[in-house]
């Protein structure tokens, strides 16, 4: 599997906003220049794993979220997980996903 650094760097640009903080406040906290958090967060940087336990503990997100976007201590995140696999996908690729899932689940919508 591939590690997308555009995909962690845009999770970690939202996270800050979220928190509203500018690329300044993080960095002093941090230690580290503008310019290299920049580069993380557009994803033209790769980030360790020490450096990405650092950016989540200060953000209040887990590693688990920055790495794939999902927290399984909520409850919801695979109904948002599959709702963007399924907005991505074809009306007849959504069809075959419908009827794939009401087959495993055993549930029989009339």
């Amino acid at each position: 599997m591939k590690i997308d650094y555009k995909l962690i760097g845009e999770r970690i640009r939202n996270a800050r906003k979220a928190k509203g903080w500018s690329q300044d406040k993080l960095t002093e906290k941090m230690d580290i220049s503008v310019a290299f958090l920049s580069r993380i967060e557009r994803g033209t940087s790769e980030v360790n794993l020490k450096r990405l336990a650092e950016i989540a503990r200060y953000l209040d997100v887990t590693m688990e979220y920055l790495i794939s976007g999902t927290v399984v201590e909520d409850k919801q995140y695979l109904d948002r997980d599959l709702y963007e696999i399924l907005i991505k996908c074809p009306p007849e690729k959504q069809r075959l996903i419908y009827d794939i899932a009401r087959i495993v689940s055993g549930v029989d919508f009339v």
